[in-house]
This record gives C-alpha cells, sequence and structure tokens, in this order.
C-alpha cells in the first residue's frame, strides 16, 4: 500500500501540512507511523479525501458533452500570431493551453481575465509514477 508523510499529502492535495494533521484529529484521514516512526497517512484514503474536497468550478452552459473533462478557469495569456493563437487557462492549480485558430479565438473574444472551459477529449493520456526500484 502506498502511504505519504505527512508533508507530501499535503502537496499532493494542496493543503498545509497543519490541516493534514487536523484531519487526521478529526478522524478524516487515518495515520499510522512508519517504519523511521514518521506518521503516514494511506494513499487510497488520500485520494479519496482529495476528490471530497476538490474545489472544482462548474461549467454552467446548458451544452451537453460527451467529453467528461471540462476545466473551467480565467484566461491569463493569449497570444495571436498569424493563423493561429496560444491561449492559457488557469483552471484550479491547473494551467491548460489550448492551440487554435487566431479566428476561433477572436470569434470567442477570448482575452486576460475572461472565463473559458478547456474540454479535453482524447484517446491518449500518458501517466508517469516515481520508480520504486521494483522491476
Amino acid at each position: 500500500m502506498t502511504q505519504y508523510r505527512i508533508s507530501e499529502a499535503a502537496s499532493l492535495v494542496g493543503v498545509s501540512d497543519d490541516t493534514i494533521r487536523r484531519w487526521v484529529h478529526d478522524g478524516l484521514l487515518r495515520a499510522e507511523k512508519d517504519a523511521a516512526g514518521r506518521q503516514v497517512v494511506a494513499g487510497d484514503e488520500l485520494a479519496a479525501r482529495a476528490v471530497a474536497i476538490a474545489a472544482t468550478v462548474h461549467d454552467t452552459s446548458a451544452v451537453q458533452r460527451s467529453a467528461r473533462n471540462r476545466f473551467v478557469g480565467l484566461v491569463t495569456r493569449v497570444e495571436i500570431d498569424g493563423l493561429m493563437a496560444q491561449v492559457e487557462l488557469q483552471c484550479g492549480p491547473h494551467r491548460v493551453v489550448s492551440l487554435m485558430s487566431a479566428e476561433a479565438a477572436r470569434e470567442l473574444r477570448l482575452e486576460v481575465g475572461s472565463k473559458a472551459v478547456a474540454v479535453v477529449k482524447a484517446t491518449m493520456v500518458a501517466l508517469e509514477t516515481e520508480n520504486d526500484g521494483r522491476a
């Protein structure tokens, strides 16, 4: 079972170490001692807590989509160069970058500070994990 030290757990869910300790104290997370005597929390419990506290901004548009990955955020940069545009959004703690035609960026009236929804539909998503030395 994957376990995380308090500081690692805090970093992964975007809260302070004290918040993790408070959750442990309040019974929202269980903590154990690892071989070195440090407090650790189970990865599966941390994942469930992360889902429970996820601060998502809801997409209030009336459009239905097949894509399930929608990220509501603020436009932080719009760079139009010739026929293409690069638009950056800050969606909570995540930066999402979209490349589109300059025409589309203008039609959507994208500008720094405006709200937009990034819709991601991909058949290939690459994941990485840390190498733990096992073969």
